[in-house]
């Protein structure tokens, strides 16, 4: 029968035939906890009489979102976390590796047909290696630590083709960012992304994990890109796998097929307070910006990094009044832009180059705005009060926006910079 790539990654886990709609127990073949919502999962599998996780190797664990610890309830969250990791025998990348869906992917813990799980909504970034990823509470967590398994509703699928080539200074996140506006923050609750197409195909792994990585931000369980030789060639790079076809069948039950044209698609904005409030970047040019952050999981990697330095050009510095931040998403990502001179491009610049962790995008630990201040930011979510104080306003968009709006201390076009 003609199905889906969600419908198939479950029919091979289940070991039979499931539709769009069925209610499956599957098995999970890995499952990410961290910093914050890993002790709350925790304590639910202790509470369900759980003594020994259902397999140690299979656990992901690591601190990003509060790193280095910033207040002492973050740093005894950080202890409780690694004593249970020790009892249980977890291999810990505690604050060492960088912000969780980077490190999932890069350490090779995501590969095509697998079904991961983790306590964090981007979780569904690991779909750009072809995998069937999705965040779950920390209460189903607490029931996989324990069983290995979860109850999970097949979900139906939209076919999204995107066909064409990108412009000068656009990309990736412009094409998600397109997508959140035309599908809207709840128009694909509850269902797989699936992405295919050419110019998804001849597009680079961080590209893809940038659009995969937004997927929930239209309602979506989970985004993928159908995996290819790309996809292939990363993850050997990382594990041992033997290739295999992994496609949604042309003529399969999908909800909607999309076409999308990248073409003459312009750098794309999302405008305060949702990410699916899109526009076109001449739209609120010239809107004044006190931050501008470049990093988090969406659009911290070493080609992000290489986009926005190459806006930044020869340049002396960014904007005065401008707080530049640039985050890494991981210790590999950050040491490829350190050798490839990036680092130093941007401190020379002014900005402020921190470690690889979450930093502004959770709101949490620094970076945060105060009331009435204006941030430009890489990262995913623009909703009131994400990156401090409600009562400041936080644009999305693309290294190369963030970089050319950093030059002048205003949402710029990247292309006429």
């Amino acid at each position: 029968m003609s199905a889906t790539i969600a419908e198939k990654v479950f029919s091979q886990r289940c070991g039979r035939s499931v539709r769009a709609g069925e209610v499956v127990m599957a098995p999970v073949d890995a499952a990410m906890i961290h910093d914050i919502t890993g002790p709350l999962a925790v304590r639910v599998f202790r509470e369900m009489g759980g003594e020994r996780v259902f397999d140690p190797e299979r656990i992901i664990m690591l601190f990003d979102h509060q790193v280095p610890a910033d207040s002492i309830p973050a740093a005894e969250n950080h202890v409780f976390m690694r004593r249970f990791a020790d009892e249980q025998g977890i291999h810990n990348y505690d604050l060492l590796e960088g912000v969780c869906h980077q490190v999932v992917m890069e350490k090779g813990r995501a590969a095509p047909g697998e079904i991961i799980v983790g306590t964090d909504s981007h979780t569904c970034t690991y779909g750009a290696a072809g995998a069937f990823a999705t965040g779950i509470g920390s209460t189903d967590m607490g029931f996989v630590l324990k069983f290995g398994a979860l109850y999970f509703r097949v979900p139906e699928s939209i076919r999204i083709e995107v066909e064409g080539a990108f412009g000068r200074r656009v990309g990736a996140k412009d094409l998600i960012l397109s997508l959140a506006g035309d599908i809207g923050a709840d128009g694909a609750t509850y269902m797989a992304l699936e992405f295919t197409g050419d110019a998804m195909h001849t597009m680079n792994m961080a590209g893809r994990m940038t659009c995969a990585n937004m997927a929930i931000e239209m309602g979506a369980k989970a985004g993928i890109v159908t995996p290819d030789a790309a996809t292939w060639d990363y993850v050997a790079a990382r594990r041992d796998i033997e290739p295999f076809d992994l496609a949604g069948d042309p003529d399969a039950e999908y909800r909607e097929r999309r076409h999308y044209d990248v073409t003459d698609l312009a750098p794309q904005v999302a405008v305060p307070h949702n990410v699916d409030n899109v526009v076109d970047v001449g739209k609120v040019a010239g809107t004044k910006v006190d931050q501008v952050f470049i990093g988090s999981c969406t659009n911290g990697r070493y080609e992000d990094l290489a986009e926005a330095a190459e806006v930044l050009g020869n340049a002396d510095r960014f904007a005065d009044g401008v707080r530049v931040i640039v985050i890494p998403a991981s210790r590999t990502e950050y040491l490829k832009a350190l050798r490839g001179g990036l680092i130093e491009r941007f401190v020379e610049a002014g900005a402020l180059v921190e470690a690889p962790c979450c930093g502004p995008c959770m709101g949490g630990a620094f970076g945060l705005l105060a009331p009435g201040e204006v941030s430009l930011s890489t990262s995913n979510r623009n909703f009131r009060g994400r990156q401090g104080s409600a009562q400041a306003s936080v644009y999305l968009s693309s290294p190369a926006t963030a970089a050319a709006s950093a030059l002048y201390g205003e949402i710029t076009d990247p292309r006429e910079v």
